[in-house]
């Protein structure tokens, strides 16, 4: 998919010489809500980056004034819900149902099979849908005014894309489960207490320059540490401790052997910024 065969999103690169791309939700008519485009293209733009040597980190940010109002509602209504509402055969309604979900799925889950850092840059409103963006993302920062809200529950749906399985590992089982089951809306200053986000900037243009810095700084790094490590992180979640490090163990005995450490090490030496190839 060519850039610009996009309708929900837009890629730019933050500038020519920077290894540093951003994925931009860009649909602010609507507040950025995730349409069916949205779940075909956002892991199809993550795909593309994954595999650009050019990219070594990622920004997840959006146009308009919010980042993301959740589900766009009116689309998922027309789109996927009658056909299952009127079909005579329950079980073939169902299994297509569960299909069109675990399609969802996969979109947002494609944030973690992408093996570069994806950063989400939150401002204005997070809202459903977009807590399960968010929430894939490996680090988040926000402004001060950016808000929150795991809404489902008050749309009398269980939230489905990842918030539930998600949200508990960042921000501790009770804290979850009172924000899925309350649905209220809580501050940014708020997610920095819980864990939600790492940094709140106090305006938009703060964030931006913030969220650049922090990923620049990431993107200098060795990119074979730094896939390796959001690796490691996401594989341990599912692993005890042991197989925890056996599994870093048999990592590391693949790229240990790289040029990236010798060159860490005759820079420090050598007191340089190091200088690494691209995957």
């Amino acid at each position: 998919m060519s850039e610009g065969e996009y309708k929900s999103l837009k890629i730019e690169q933050v500038s020519p010489t920077s290894n540093v791309f951003n994925i931009i939700l860009n649909l602010p008519k609507t507040l950025n809500a995730l349409s069916p485009s949205f779940f075909h293209e956002f892991p199809a733009a993550l795909y593309s980056l994954d595999h650009n040597p050019s990219a070594a980190v990622i920004i997840l940010s959006a146009a308009g004034n919010h980042f993301c109002s959740g589900i766009d509602l009116h689309s998922l209504s027309n789109t996927i819900l009658p056909s299952h509402v009127n079909s005579t055969d329950r079980g073939r309604s169902a299994e297509r149902l569960r299909r069109e979900i675990k399609h969802m799925q996969d979109g947002i889950s494609a944030v973690e099979k992408c093996r570069k850092p994806v950063i989400a840059a939150v401002h204005g409103g997070c809202i459903g849908g977009g807590i399960d963006v968010i929430t894939a993302c490996d680090l988040r920062v926000c402004t001060k005014d950016a808000f929150f809200a795991v809404k489902e529950v008050d749309l009398g749906i269980t939230a489905d894309l990842g918030t539930l399985q998600r949200l508990p590992n960042i921000v501790g089982y009770a804290n979850a489960m009172e924000l899925a089951l309350t649905g209220r809306r809580f501050s940014g200053s708020e997610a920095k207490d819980l864990g939600l986000v790492s940094k709140v900037f106090d305006t938009k243009e703060d964030l931006d320059l913030g969220v650049r810095a922090i990923a620049e700084g990431i993107a200098a790094k060795s990119p074979l540490a730094v896939i390796g490590t959001k690796s490691i992180l996401l594989k341990s979640r599912d692993l005890t401790v042991d197989q925890g490090l056996d599994y870093v163990a048999t990592w590391n005995s693949g790229v240990l052997i790289s040029d990236d450490l010798k060159e860490a090490i005759s820079a420090q030496r050598e007191k340089r910024k190091p200088s690494f190839s691209k995957l």
